[in-house]
């Protein structure tokens, strides 16, 4: 909508003021463009969360800097993408995602009155939880590099609720679609948890998360309707923007705490994540470092730390900075695609792609629209099991805990559901309760 202002005839002394509007049939032409590329997004999400960061940041980053083995990192996503894309265009024929998907969500979650306080819930809980552990000194990085590592009773229970961030994004997002919470407190509550990432940030040195946090939100969001795919574009480029003041911030971090920074590695040299895939480009795999496998998934998914204090921690990336020549007070990782090749070789790359396509193709699908649970299930997966600059297999693990952990959100939703046909009214459009 645009405001143009023309002037009265000589005499009249007055101004008049026309209120244009936008073209009936272009605004509906962009409807019917967001609504394509929304239902395009939702029979392909994986496939879209495995080609994003390549095709808007680390290719562009190898082709810019002449990388010679860009065509490694082309193969590898391309193996990523075999296993995604047959699976999802194999689910298609056995049934399409919902065309009206906000309708959809609404009757999905209207079960669930109280869906909107327990994501709160589950939010501020996450909130607390961080500041705590980060302040405690869970994830320190001067405590990574002496080796020692906080383990008291307090920061393993801080652990337990690592996963909710992504679980309370997960709900806010429900709560949205349902019309139990308006867009603008969903930006606020989204803000929040972003604000606390950033002062865990503060606290451990470590930039890490908060990106891995933000990309997981915006491309979960893209995917659920609820923001646009611009703003992963934008976003993107407001991260290129930004990255070297944030380097050096971050620098200027670690020199207060202590910790020796290396001057001849510029904030550019940190942006080259091209060339942290392509250093397994030359190696013979599968490789085996005593990385998890069978068992330990189990053990380490299943079983809390406090009933298994024992246990050792999880150090794939300490042995793979060992494999690399460094030593294992830092850790190191080749991206998630990186690893995947160098653990399983090309077999376990569209191996694992197609298991995680086939399982979110069946939590959006099966039996109509994805409630509350199944939604929380798709962005652990999206968080955890396929974030692109994961340390697999150690995010595998991640993600069993956390749908473990999630459980209780879980059974406290069933608890405060509606029987059926006695479902209560909700909230009007756009308002969001409390």
């Amino acid at each position: 909508m645009t405001w143009s202002r023309t002037v009265s005839p000589p005499g009249s002394g007055t101004d008049l003021v026309e209120l244009r509007t936008a073209s009936p049939a272009r605004t509906a032409s962009w409807g019917r463009q967001r609504e394509l590329v929304g239902r395009l997004l939702r029979c392909y999400p994986v496939s879209f969360l495995v080609l994003a960061p390549y095709a808007l940041l680390i290719l562009p980053m190898a082709v810019i800097n002449d990388n010679p083995r860009t065509g490694f990192i082309v193969f590898l996503v391309g193996l990523a993408l075999l296993g995604t894309v047959t699976v999802e265009t194999f689910c298609l024929l056995l049934g399409r995602p919902d065309p009206q998907w906000r309708r959809g969500m609404r009757q999905a979650t209207a079960r669930y009155p109280r869906i909107y306080p327990v994501a709160r819930l589950v939010v501020l809980v996450s909130i607390a939880a961080e500041l705590l552990g980060a302040h405690l000194g869970a994830g320190n990085l001067v405590a990574q590099i002496s080796g020692d590592m906080s383990d008291t009773p307090m920061v393993a229970l801080t652990k337990l609720f690592s996963g909710w961030a992504a679980l309370g994004f997960a709900l806010l997002v429900a709560s949205h679609l349902g019309g139990y919470l308006s867009k603008v407190k969903l930006y606020g509550w989204l803000g929040a948890l972003v604000a606390t990432k950033a002062v865990v940030t503060v606290l451990t040195a470590l930039t890490a998360p908060l990106i891995a946090f933000v990309f997981f939100a915006v491309t979960a969001g893209v995917v659920c309707g609820v923001f646009r795919l611009r703003y992963l574009m934008v976003g993107t480029l407001m991260l290129v923007l930004l990255w070297p003041a944030m380097f050096d911030y971050r620098n200027g971090l670690r020199e207060d705490q202590g910790v020796a920074v290396d001057d001849a590695v510029t904030a550019t040299d940190r942006m080259r994540l091209d060339r942290q895939l392509t250093v397994v480009a030359e190696t013979e795999v599968p490789v085996d470092l005593g990385q998890p496998e069978g068992v330990d998934y189990l053990r380490y998914g299943l079983v809390p730390r406090l009933l298994d204090p024992d246990r050792p921690a999880l150090t794939t990336g300490q042995q793979i900075n060992q494999y690399l020549g460094g030593s294992r007070t830092s850790a190191s990782n080749f991206l998630l695609l990186g690893n995947m090749w160098f653990f399983d070789g090309p077999d376990g790359v569209v191996a694992v792609h197609a298991f995680w396509a086939g399982f979110v193709a069946l939590l959006l699908r099966w039996r109509g629209r994805p409630g509350p649970a199944r939604l929380s299930l798709v962005c652990l997966v999206f968080s955890d099991a396929l974030l692109w600059s994961g340390t697999y297999p150690d995010s595998m693990i991640g993600f069993v805990q956390h749908v473990v952990s999630a459980l209780t959100v879980f059974f406290l939703l069933w608890l405060t559901r509606s029987l059926p046909g006695r479902v209560p009214a909700r909230p009007a459009r756009g308002v969001g309760s409390g």
